[in-house]
């Protein structure tokens, strides 16, 4: 298709998608709480609708006092009759399709289901409203004059009783037009090969003879396939490849200790990042603005958003509030209602909203991705933050990191186990840990006070990691690719001790 018509396509659904988007941005609580008597309405019918009277549901008090707040394992017997080709269950459609993942704190496989709703109204119109946004921002793109470098899981789905199995990037590639394919790489061929790491030497034999001009996936693994690149094609910077490479779409985990490797390979300040935020349970937010750190909450996809505070999560006055209550600068757990039949659902993420006119979030964490053993209430947001602050200061750059309670014994205090994997090791280690000591300090209060003159803990421990550590980790657990991440922090010592294990690294405190 020639690019002028591509463009004004483009631009038409742009200016049709924005005028959509200026509802819920103007009456965001309106629109959510529509939103919610709609997805009442049309489960009402069901097992669930009809266990809690969805029919008689009129307003938000009444679905919070009488539908409960659930967790996975809470689903987890529905879901399983639900695959098994029961229909009716949760939601009134027939679900074909379940997302398949791990988490990142269990072993234990998740079956998330993905309603024809929540494929078209929810991941599929969070894509076109990524370029919609993107183009919106850079008049001046040539996006469609070359294809996307996409790095997502298996593109392999499984059939049992009926239904499909699979990662969510093979759910969403299996039900896109055929002519979406060429405009990305690798092709289904590459993408379908089962050995990860045979998987990414033949992505970069095949994505180095296009021309890509854009990139997509989480930052750890893209961040290891386009060193690849470099490594291949002897190249310093990948504009020595694809020269046409304007935009970097990613999300899955937390940016900011890749940004400065980025850079080093992508170094035209000309070069754009776009952040999303989805899961399998659905796409939350996008960034909406170039240069920017913030993501607008997306309020019309089918999900319906409830939010507990974390300083009531998980104890007896435990507090959920709809959007309408939430406050900047707080950190929030994410409950969602959706269009594929999850109710009152926890997902595990933690958020801070930036602004509340319209909502923008970014994502702080999990929720079982914490240390609090302590009472320091250290989250990913600030370790991340304090790692950041302490590679710059000191010039150094990392691969991964893990970090875990050192448990008091006897008169002995406690403290911080990190490891890190460094891609540039900084001269002075102890300097290095006395740095981040500090800068975690400036980040969080809580940490400052049990730190200070030792009360509680004393100054971290740091445990260097040999290179290939983590991946090697990864590969043992059956790990490797797509969404997999390392768990970075925790309140037990349980991943410590298994890459302690595999570690060949003293420590050094």
């Amino acid at each position: 298709m020639p690019i002028p018509l591509v463009n004004s396509i483009a631009s038409w659904f742009l200016k049709k998608r924005f005028h959509q988007m200026e509802l819920f941005l103007k009456y965001p609580n309106e629109v959510q709480l529509e939103l919610l008597h709609v997805l009442l309405e049309t489960a009402k019918n069901t097992q669930l609708g009809k266990d809690y009277n969805f029919a008689s549901i009129s307003n938000y008090e009444t679905f919070a006092a009488r539908v409960p707040i659930r967790s996975y394992e809470d689903y987890e017997s529905m879901i399983e009759r639900s695959r098994l080709g029961e229909n009716n269950i949760f939601w009134p459609t027939p679900i074909k399709w379940f997302a398949k993942s791990s988490g990142t704190t269990s072993a234990k496989s998740k079956f998330i289901p993905v309603s024809e709703e929540s494929l078209e109204d929810c991941h599929f119109a969070a894509g076109k409203d990524l370029l919609c946004m993107y183009l919106n921002n850079n008049e001046n793109s040539k996006l469609f004059t070359g294809k996307s470098l996409r790095l997502g899981g298996s593109k392999e789905l499984y059939k049992e009783n009926g239904t499909s199995f699979g990662d969510l990037s093979a759910i969403i590639i299996d039900n896109m037009p055929f002519w979406a394919d060429f405009s990305s790489t690798p092709s289904s061929e590459v993408s379908l090969m089962s050995d990860w790491e045979l998987k990414m030497k033949a992505i970069v034999q095949e994505t180095i003879q296009e021309n890509v001009t854009s990139l997509a996936g989480v930052p750890s693994w893209m961040l290891v396939l386009l060193n690849q690149v470099l490594e291949t094609t002897g190249s310093e910077s990948l504009f020595e490849i694809w020269n046409n490479l304007e935009v970097y779409f990613h999300g899955g985990v937390s940016f900011d200790p890749y940004r400065d490797q980025y850079k080093k390979i992508l170094p035209h300040t000309s070069f754009k990042y776009y952040e999303i935020y989805n899961a399998s349970e659905g796409f939350f937010a996008i960034q909406d603005h170039n240069d920017s750190s913030e993501l607008l909450l997306m309020l019309d996809y089918g999900i319906f958003y409830e939010f507990i505070p974390m300083e009531t999560y998980g104890q007896n006055n435990e507090k959920v509030i709809p959007l309408s209550e939430v406050e900047v600068g707080k950190n929030y757990a994410v409950i969602i209602t959706t269009n594929a039949g999850l109710w009152r659902y926890k997902i595990g993420d933690t958020v801070r909203f930036t602004s509340i006119s319209p909502y923008r979030i970014k994502v702080s964490g999990r929720t079982k991705h914490h240390i609090n053993v302590f009472g320091e209430e250290l989250i990913i947001e600030n370790a991340e933050e304090a790692l950041r602050k302490t590679t710059r200061t000191t010039n150094s750059e990392i691969v991964d990191y893990t970090v875990a309670p050192i448990f008091m014994e006897g008169r002995e205090k406690g403290a911080h186990e990190w490891i890190i994997e460094f891609k540039k090791r900084p001269e002075n280690l102890n300097e290095f840990i006395s740095i981040l000591d500090q800068n975690i300090q400036q980040v969080n209060s809580d940490y400052e006070a049990k730190r200070y003159n030792n009360t509680t803990l004393n100054i971290l421990q740091l445990r260097e990691a040999r290179k290939g550590l983590f991946y090697d980790w990864l590969k043992k657990n059956g790990k490797l690719g797509g969404q997999h991440k390392i768990p970075r922090l925790s309140n037990k010592r349980t991943y410590v001790e298994e890459l302690i294990k595999l570690n060949k690294v003293n420590s050094f405190s």
